[in-house]
């Protein structure tokens, strides 16, 4: 699987909406789900939580859990949806999470996650990959990471993708996780001077598609989240930046307007239209009508009987200029 470019699992951010968003985008990405529980997949609605459209295509499935068993029946289940990948959390740091025992605090149990990436793989044909920290707390990430790393490939992980920064499990908030920790991008380069062969991707502050560039180097792929997110209009660099292929539309205005049938249909099943609209406020930046443009789909998409006509009006409101896509350029 070409890994060159992803976008992050985002917990309330990457959602089916999001994700078919972000497609019209890039064809190429790698996209990820949110983190969905063991415990929800075996247990919850499977269709709300793991539906998706075809044209999601490649995408990622993230679990969280820890029991190997469990995790091995819900990458059956995730295969049997179509996921092209299952993707293990051992990076988030949020208490909730600690407290069922997955995400970050794994990093302190690396035989439980081998455990688990072995039980997984023994289930599935797709590929099972893991995404970590360099450490937690007061371990020594050149000691705890490369060690960690050994483990799970032993294990048979056929990707690791690694959050360049310690994560703090107490005392600090998931959000102060993504920003506190120092950045260490050298250390995953060093990881990948030691695997050569075994594919490494970095992810963890990266704002922009040439910072992404600029840290790619040797390493097999790179991983965005917020800047992915809040700034989406940057997708329309990936194709060609990192792939030498065209993007699939010419401008961010163009991107919405194809948005529109996708709307009409999940309003036609019931989705209010704020869920889809409100993963689309950052798509233009530095053009004439970016700040109408938000500002209508903020007081418009969430009142009672909103129709996806809201979303053309707020496209209405951007200015056609032949420069809208100079900030985006390859």
């Amino acid at each position: 699987m070409d890994r060159r470019f992803a976008t992050a699992p985002m917990m309330d951010w990457s959602d089916r909406h999001c994700r078919f968003f972000h497609r019209l985008m890039t064809r190429r990405a790698l996209l990820y789900t949110e983190m969905v529980t063991t415990g929800a997949v075996i247990h919850g609605d499977r269709q709300r939580l793991l539906g998706f459209d075809s044209a999601e295509h490649p995408i990622a499935l993230q679990l969280g859990g820890s029991d190997p068993a469990a995790l091995a029946e819900s990458a059956r289940i995730g295969e049997g949806f179509g996921y092209d990948e299952i993707n293990l959390n051992v990076g988030c740091p949020s208490d909730r999470v600690q407290e069922g025992r997955f995400g970050a605090c794994l990093m302190l149990e690396p035989q439980l996650v081998a455990a688990s990436v072995a039980a997984m793989k023994a289930a599935v044909k797709v590929p099972i990959t893991v995404k970590c920290r360099i450490g937690v707390d007061d371990q020594d990430p050149e000691q705890v990471l490369f060690a960690f790393a050994a483990q799970v490939r032993e294990a048979g992980a056929d990707a690791l993708i690694v959050h360049a920064r310690k994560a703090w499990l107490k005392g600090l908030s998931p959000k102060e996780n993504r920003e506190v920790p120092p950045l260490d991008y050298a250390i995953v380069h060093r990881l990948k001077a030691a695997y050569p062969d075994w594919p490494i991707v970095l992810n963890g502050g990266l704002g922009s598609l040439e910072q992404a560039r600029a840290n790619l180097g040797g390493l097999d792929g790179v991983m965005l989240g917020r800047a992915a997110y809040q700034e989406p209009w940057r997708l329309l660099g990936v194709d060609p930046q990192f792939y030498g292929e065209a993007a699939p539309f010419a401008s961010a205005k163009e991107a919405g307007l194809a948005l529109i049938p996708y709307i009409e249909r999940e309003m036609e099943k019931g989705v209010r239209l704020n869920s889809i609209t409100r993963h689309v406020l950052g798509l233009f930046r530095a053009v004439p009508g970016a700040r109408a443009f938000r500002r209508h789909l903020a007081t418009e998409a969430v009142k009672p009987g909103a129709s996806a006509a809201v979303m053309a009006d707020a496209l209405a409101l951007i200015v056609d200029t032949p420069d809208e896509m100079a900030h985006i350029a390859a």
